[in-house]
């Protein structure tokens, strides 16, 4: 099976390249413009492993200004996870290029693969679609953006809807819960957490601290995730991926300092606009249709994040 990853060198896409190629019929092509907020040296040292695999094929490049039908050439599935992540840097003039390579780029991707037989084509989408939510949110909640980050999602999904409904896409979606572990992106919370205290720098709280989320481990996350590629039952389907634990900000930040052995001095700032103050998901479809179980309590999850934070910033200490 011929596979091709968008984002393939981020933070989830280069964990999924390397779950695939443990399969030996799979062969994957990987594509990544180097945008957003990590930057291009640690994309690289993502995927540094793949480059001599044999059936590893990775093109650095952007999918608007891209030869797709020289891409597709052959392929047999698609994961669509590129795209600009965040939501507070998704406001006022940084929204552009959101728009362009979240919504355009979806829709280029779309017209491209519509007249060609593929198995399925998994679309990466974000708990940002469903905004504030009391309690557990399942996939059938009424959807509603806090961001403009989570209205490019909400409009990828829309997009792939209509391509399913006219060309017969074979589609699955997959809406993650902030999702963690080695590689997480710098913006993120526990990333940035740690690259503070392993710094001496005060951690900045936005809000209160009480807001609470649904934290997904990396190796959970690609289970499900592979496992979308060939289940049965999933095609039109949209399935949450989460996890079994949540813990507020301030309980994260405690179990931190427990993890790394250091003390966090907190600098509490305003309430960040496009934030909801919980999430929490319903897994019971995914336990369902994938057979996921998330396996790797919190704190184990923590302890192998920070191992990956010391070793980063002692090779790229800026």
């Amino acid at each position: 099976m011929k596979i091709l990853v968008t984002g393939a060198a981020g933070f989830v896409g280069s964990y999924l390249c390397e779950r695939l190629l443990e399969e030996p019929t799979y062969h994957v092509t990987g594509i990544d413009t180097f945008i957003g907020p990590t930057p291009p040296s640690v994309k690289r040292k993502n995927i540094q492993s793949l480059l001599d695999h044999p059936r590893f094929c990775f093109i650095q490049g952007n999918l608007l200004d891209t030869d797709l039908e020289q891409l597709l050439e052959e392929v047999d599935a698609i994961y669509h996870l590129s795209a600009i992540p965040g939501v507070r840097s998704s406001w006022g003039d940084e929204f552009a290029p959101y728009m362009y390579n979240n919504i355009l780029a979806t829709q280029k991707l779309l017209e491209s693969v519509k007249d060609i037989n593929i198995k399925r084509f998994i679309y990466i989408s974000t708990s940002s679609v469903y905004g504030e939510k009391v309690g557990k949110v399942s996939e059938e909640a009424v959807l509603n953006p806090l961001s403009p980050y989570g209205i490019t999602k909400l409009t990828g999904e829309q997009l792939c809807r209509v391509y399913e409904n006219s060309f017969g896409l074979p589609l699955v979606v997959l809406r993650y819960f902030t999702v963690y572990g080695p590689r997480q992106r710098s913006d993120m919370a526990f990333h940035r957490f740690m690259r503070h205290l392993l710094t001496n720098q005060p951690i900045t709280v936005f809000g209160d601290g009480l807001q609470t989320r649904d934290f997904t481990y990396i190796d959970d996350c690609i289970t499900a995730t592979k496992t979308a590629l060939t289940a049965d039952g999933v095609i039109g389907e949209t399935i949450n991926i989460g996890g079994k634990e949540r813990s507020s900000i301030l309980d994260i930040i405690s179990t931190v300092e427990k993890v790394t052995g250091r003390k966090a001095l907190l600098s509490f700032s305003g309430r960040l606009k496009g934030e909801p103050k919980h999430t929490w998901a319903d897994i019971s479809k995914a336990e369902r249709l994938l057979e996921y179980s998330p396996a790797i309590p919190l704190k184990e999850g923590l302890e192998k994040e920070w191992l990956y934070i010391q070793d980063l910033y002692r090779t790229n200490p800026t």
